[in-house]
């Protein structure tokens, strides 16, 4: 890749990728928000949704995050009524997550949300999974040799 001006904010994929992050978020903002979820609680309850009674350092994990972070997520998740965070019996240093009835209950409604956000991206689901495979291969590759 050559660009006459290779400091220009266009030519950069770092804004590429940063500007269609936020433009994705934006996309799923006003129906999770109906749901009573924001962007970074719904990737926690698509992890308990897979697996529920994961363990913090592991949702952390998943998502590239400091378990940390995560903390003020998952604290309002519990007040929401959304899950429950419980001292591991076998390791007191360990959170473990675990949904409530109420948060096992809004994973129907979340279906929905997924197939507007492909309808709005305008492509094939073919298109989406093949895009979704670069990305994936891109982190890889960013990430490789990274402690």
């Amino acid at each position: 890749m050559k660009f006459e001006n290779p400091l220009a904010l266009e030519n950069q994929l770092c804004f590429s990728l940063y500007a269609t992050s936020l433009a994705i978020t934006q996309v799923y903002k006003p129906m999770l928000a109906a749901l009573g979820l924001t962007f970074p609680q719904y990737l926690v309850m698509l992890i308990l949704w897979k697996e529920d009674g994961v363990s913090l350092i592991s949702i952390a994990r998943q998502l590239g995050q400091q378990p940390g972070a995560l903390t003020p997520v998952i604290k309002r998740m519990a007040e929401q009524g959304l899950l429950t965070r419980n001292r591991s019996s076998a390791d007191e240093r360990q959170l473990q997550i675990y949904l409530t009835e109420t948060g096992k209950a809004i994973r129907e409604q979340v279906v929905h949300v997924q197939s507007c956000v492909f309808e709005k991206c305008g492509m094939s689901p073919e298109e989406l999974l093949r895009l979704k495979g670069e990305l994936d291969e891109l982190r890889d590759r960013l990430l490789e040799d990274t402690p």
